[in-house]
């Protein structure tokens, strides 16, 4: 049963019945307005509102978008791009694609103009759905994506290249377009970190999208009475995944564009949500809130919250006792995936298992794990070895890239990059990172759009970026920097320098000092981890 039917049955169960709401709060005066110091949430305009959208209009709406993209010419196979923020507009759009036989291919809103393009071309897509915030990125390469025949634009000030989403879809047909689709079809294209720093594109089929509101649901237990809080941006595996349990049950989800802790717990009390999906640095900035006095929990109403669960990046033990402290009755789990497996939920902690937090846990509903060696067999139990996963939800293959795809997949098996072991109980502990991806707080920071950056310096002899032990984040970037002789250079100068980087891309810290390079000429970051952390960071955040 493709995950459009869902939508279609919950239309027809819960016509009336409200499925989606998006919350923007105001803005605060000091928040920055260009693009590149968006953060991870971001408000969309200085005046809050509160909308709303039922299962109904929900369906209809996608009906409606599906019957444009057929009237373009739109058929099985294609690809529509989706560049929008958090909106009510973003998935009755990615479910019309999906209803066409088209294939929804949704990108990073940080992306600047140069991966807007680099993702287009990568996904051969024809049709391209975007928002206000992307204009002048998008106005810089249309001459250069003649591959794209159709811009849909959603807001205000359409461009005179592009259709206006609501005027165009308001003429087209509100019944489901007449195409068969099954679970072997592709779905979906999301996009990953690569070699070179730009993103991968993986392929999914409609079978993975179902397996991961199966598995979603079967871990926490989503009931049509629950109210699941959705804050991380939809681009995300994890935000939509995540909320494919609410779709299984036909509950009502929120979709709140603020991260501030007097936000959350607001929504939480309003919409009385009992669900709620967290980063890290989110949960410790609502704690030290609490502790500071800046919030006060009991002045809302927080009973019905039942669990809090986290993912996207290791959870210091910690944190997470600290949190029992302030909130003794939630429920707690941890979500392990990556977008190769269609999100989280590969693997998970469970929430009956609190007294194992640090381990990531065992093989989620519907998957299986191993830990294998360089050769691909299981290592003994507690030895390191790298985490292999297989499953319903395992990407199809890297779109354009049979090499990668070769390298990932083995016999159904997907292999991670994460070195991780095995404890007496089964249960799976993250140890380090075996690609060179930095996760900071719940953000894929790829280290080698950073370098290439900073090597523009005049001054710039060579660099490494490297990822930092982070009480907060998780980890943060650090730059290594090589200075030309006869050159001097102060870390003043080079924060100024990369300004002109999207701010979760600029680094943290900077340490002048040689970067150290084998004999075939690649830079030997663990003997940098090693010289500037001591401790795989993994490992020193279980411990925490």
């Amino acid at each position: 049963m493709p995950i459009c039917e869902y939508l279609e049955k919950n239309a027809k169960i819960y016509p009336n019945e409200v499925a989606l709401v998006e919350i923007n709060p105001a803005r605060s005066p000091h928040k920055s307005t260009t693009w590149r110091e968006f953060s991870l949430i971001e408000s969309a305009e200085d005046e809050k509102y509160r909308r709303e959208m039922t299962w109904k209009e929900f369906d209809t709406k996608a009906n409606r978008f599906a019957n444009l993209l057929l009237t373009r010419g739109v058929k099985r196979g294609d690809k529509v791009a989706i560049l929008l923020m958090n909106c009510l507009e973003w998935l009755p759009i990615y479910f019309g694609i999906l209803k066409t036989g088209a294939l929804a291919v949704p990108m990073n809103y940080r992306y600047t103009s140069d991966e807007i393009k680099y993702c287009l071309d990568l996904a051969d897509a024809s049709v391209l759905v975007f928002g206000p915030e992307f204009t002048d990125r998008v106005n810089a390469v249309i001459d250069e994506v003649p591959g794209v025949g159709n811009f849909f634009f959603v807001g205000k000030e359409c461009p005179d290249y592009a259709d206006e989403y609501s005027v165009m879809t308001s003429y087209c047909s509100s019944v489901a377009p007449a195409v068969d689709i099954t679970d072997d079809d592709d779905a979906a294209i999301y996009f990953s970190s690569g070699t070179t720093g730009f993103p991968k594109a993986i392929l999914h089929s409609h079978r993975a999208l179902v397996s991961s509101a199966k598995t979603e649901q079967k871990h926490h237990s989503q009931t049509h009475s629950d109210v699941f809080l959705c804050i991380p941006p939809l681009y995300h595996t994890g935000a939509k995944m995540h909320w494919f349990g609410s779709l299984l049950t036909g509950s009502r989800a929120v979709l709140l564009r603020g991260v501030s802790p007097e936000w959350v717990l607001h929504t939480v009390s309003a919409e009385k949500v009992t669900i709620v999906w967290l980063l890290v640095p989110w949960v410790q900035d609502i704690l030290d809130a609490i502790d500071s006095g800046e919030v006060d929990p009991s002045e809302y109403r927080l009973s019905q919250w039942r669990l809090m669960h986290i993912g996207a990046q290791p959870v210091p033990p910690s944190l997470i006792r600290r949190w029992k402290e302030h909130f003794p009755n939630h429920q707690y789990d941890t979500n392990y995936g990556l977008s190769e497996s269609i999100g989280p939920g590969c693997v998970h902690l469970g929430v009956e298992n609190i007294d194992k937090v640090g381990a990531i846990g065992k093989a989620g509903y519907l998957w299986e794990t191993d830990i294998v060696d360089g050769n691909g067999n299981t290592v003994p139990q507690g030895e390191v070895g790298e985490l292999a996963v297989r499953g319903p939800g395992v990407m199809k293959c890297y779109y354009h890239d049979e090499k990668a795809t070769n390298e990932t997949l083995y016999d159904g098996w997907l292999m991670t990059g994460d070195m991780a072991y095995e404890d007496e109980d089964g249960f799976i502990f993250l140890v380090d990172r075996k690609k060179d991806i930095i996760i900071s707080g719940g953000e894929n920071i790829y280290p080698v759009q950073i370098e290439d950056f900073i090597r523009k310096h005049e001054a710039v002899k060579d660099v490494a970026v490297i990822g930092l032990p982070d009480q907060r984040l998780g980890e943060i970037s650090a730059a290594i920097i090589e200075i030309k002789e006869g050159f001097t250079c102060t870390e003043e100068q080079i924060n100024n320098f990369c300004y002109e980087l999207p701010r979760y891309k600029r680094p943290h810290k900077i340490i002048f000092a040689d970067v150290p390079r084998n004999p075939t000429g690649k830079i030997e970051k663990p003997v940098l981890r090693e010289r500037y952390s001591s401790v795989r960071l993994v490992e020193q955040q279980n411990k925490g």
